[in-house]
């Protein structure tokens, strides 16, 4: 895969796009993050590879959302996950957690390192770019990536088209990346409750 094919076929995305926000159905619109925790394992050997994605950030204003911006995310999260075919590290890469930028197949948090490259390379703050590990109701573990918005958390996701408000997700929320470094993870204090609202 071409980024520059890619972003090509995101800008005649951007052109399509619906400009407007989704409204949320529930009033809890921003993770409530805690303590730091455990990097994952595949995040840890990742930051190894590449050291300067994985520091401390200096622009950790919370983005400010707009029409533009968010065509441009739904875009990119539309373009990659049709693009990037599923296959798992062990098919890839003949082991287990191996988190890597995708080229042409990759498993979930390689759809979501690629949406944050992107989204980085486009202006936004790696603080607002947020590596995300999660729950599916089946107890299957999940990444995402968490776009930090003054609106709310939203986030973007191999299995959907749809960028969505993260408590409008199926999800048991974990953990995910610090927005003051890269390299360092924080625990979500009001990811677990939503999961039984979301589910009823």
């Amino acid at each position: 895969m071409q980024i520059k094919g890619l972003f090509l076929a995101m800008m005649a995305f951007c052109a399509m796009s619906s400009a407007a926000m989704p409204a949320s159905t529930t009033t809890t619109r921003s993770m409530v993050i805690g303590n730091t925790t455990s990097q994952p394992i595949g995040h840890y050997d990742f930051c190894q590879r590449y050291r300067n994605e994985c520091g401390s950030i200096r622009d950790t204003a919370v983005l400010q959302m707009d029409a533009d911006k968010w065509a441009l995310v739904q875009s990119v999260n539309m373009q990659v996950n049709t693009t990037i075919k599923p296959m798992t590290d062990m098919e890839i890469y003949g082991k287990e957690e191996y988190w890597a930028y995708p080229t042409t197949a990759g498993d979930c948090e390689d759809y979501a390192l690629l949406k944050r490259r992107i989204l980085m390379q486009r202006g936004i703050s790696a603080a607002n770019l947020l590596m995300t590990v999660v729950r599916k109701p089946d107890g299957e573990g999940h990444a995402v990536l968490t776009l930090r918005t003054t609106d709310g958390d939203y986030i973007l996701d191999n299995l959907s088209s749809s960028v969505k408000l993260w408590s409008d997700t199926p999800y048991s929320f974990i953990k995910r990346q610090a927005s003051y470094n890269a390299g360092r993870w924080v625990t979500i204090e009001n990811g677990r409750d939503l999961l039984v609202g979301a589910l009823h």
